[in-house]
C-alpha cells in the first residue's frame, strides 16, 4: 500500500493505525480551495472506510494550519446570488464538518494561524494541540463575509462567540484560545505533531468499536442540544448574506484581484485604524 496518496493539495502519511493528513498548499498558508476541500471529502472517505486506520491527525505544512477557505477563488469567480452561492459554501461546510462527524477520533495539531474556515477546521477536531504561536480568530465580517460554520457558541458560549465575531477577532493567541476552551492543550511550537502523534498512539491502542461509541455518546448529547439544526440554520443564514451581497466583500474582491491579498488586507485594515 502507497503510504502517500496520489493528492495534489494534501498528503496522506500513514503511520500504522494514525493517518497524519496535511494541508499541503504552502505557498498559499494552505487556503482551501474549493480543489483541496474535493481531496479532504475523498481522504475522509478512505478514513471511514479503512478499518486499518483508528485515529485521524490532521495539520498544515510550512508556517500555518490554514486561513480558511480560498478567496482567490472568490475573487476569481465570485458567485452571484443564493442559488450560486449554495453548492460553494455547501460544501465548505461539509469538508470541515466532516471531522466533527467522522466515526474515528480526530486531533488538530494546529502549527501557525488557523483563522476563518481555518478556525472552524480546528475547532471541528475532536481534540485541537496548539503551539504557542499558533493564532486563531474569525475576520469575516471586516471583509463583508458570513461565518460559514457557526461552532463559535456551541465551543465557548454566546458572549464570547459575539465579540469574536462581531469584532472580526483573528488575532487570538494559542492561549487565549485554550482559555477559551477552542484548544485543549498549548505546547511549544516544536511539539504540536509529537503531542499530538503520542496522543493518537494512546487513542489507536483503544478498540475501535470503543473509541466510536464513546465519540457518538459525546456527539449525540450535542445533536440533542440540537447542535446539526443550528448549525444548517447558520449556513442558510449565511446564503442569504453572501447572496444578496455586501458592498465590502465587493470592494475587498476588487482589491484583490487588483493588488493581491496583501493589498485587500490593507485596504480592510486601514477601515479599522489597524
Amino acid at each position: 500500500r502507497p503510504k502517500n496518496m496520489k493528492f495534489d493539495t494534501i498528503t496522506i502519511d500513514r503511520q500504522n493505525a494514525i493517518w497524519l493528513v496535511t494541508l499541503n498548499r504552502p505557498e498559499r498558508l494552505n487556503a482551501m480551495s474549493q480543489k483541496m476541500l474535493l481531496e479532504i471529502d475523498s481522504a475522509c472517505d478512505m478514513i471511514e472506510e479503512d478499518t486499518s486506520c483508528r485515529v485521524v491527525v490532521l495539520t498544515g505544512s510550512g508556517k500555518a494550519f490554514t486561513p480558511g477557505f480560498d478567496l482567490q477563488d472568490q475573487a476569481a469567480k465570485t458567485p452571484q446570488g443564493v442559488e450560486a452561492w449554495r453548492p460553494v459554501l455547501q460544501r465548505n461546510f461539509n469538508s470541515v464538518i466532516r471531522f466533527w462527524n467522522l466515526t474515528k477520533p480526530t486531533i488538530a495539531a494546529v502549527n501557525g494561524p488557523a483563522l476563518a474556515g481555518g478556525c472552524e477546521l480546528a475547532m471541528a477536531c475532536d481534540i485541537t494541540i496548539a503551539g504557542n504561536s499558533a493564532t486563531f480568530g474569525e475576520p469575516e465580517v471586516k471583509f463583508g463575509a458570513g461565518i460559514v460554520i457557526m461552532l463559535l457558541p456551541w465551543i465557548v458560549g454566546p458572549k464570547k462567540a459575539k465579540e469574536i465575531a462581531f469584532l472580526g477577532k483573528d488575532q487570538l493567541s494559542a492561549q487565549e484560545a485554550c482559555d477559551l476552551g477552542m484548544v485543549n492543550q498549548v505546547v511549544s511550537d516544536d511539539e504540536v505533531l509529537p503531542t499530538a502523534l503520542g496522543m493518537a498512539r494512546a487513542m489507536a491502542v483503544v478498540d475501535p468499536m470503543v473509541m466510536r461509541r464513546t465519540k457518538q455518546q459525546i456527539n449525540e448529547t450535542m445533536e440533542i442540544a440540537g447542535m446539526t439544526r443550528a448549525l444548517e440554520r447558520s449556513l442558510e443564514i449565511d446564503l442569504e448574506l453572501e447572496g444578496e451581497g455586501s458592498i465590502d466583500k465587493k470592494t475587498f474582491l476588487e482589491e484583490l484581484r487588483k493588488g493581491g491579498l496583501r493589498g485587500a488586507l490593507a485596504w480592510r485594515d486601514r477601515r479599522f485604524g489597524g
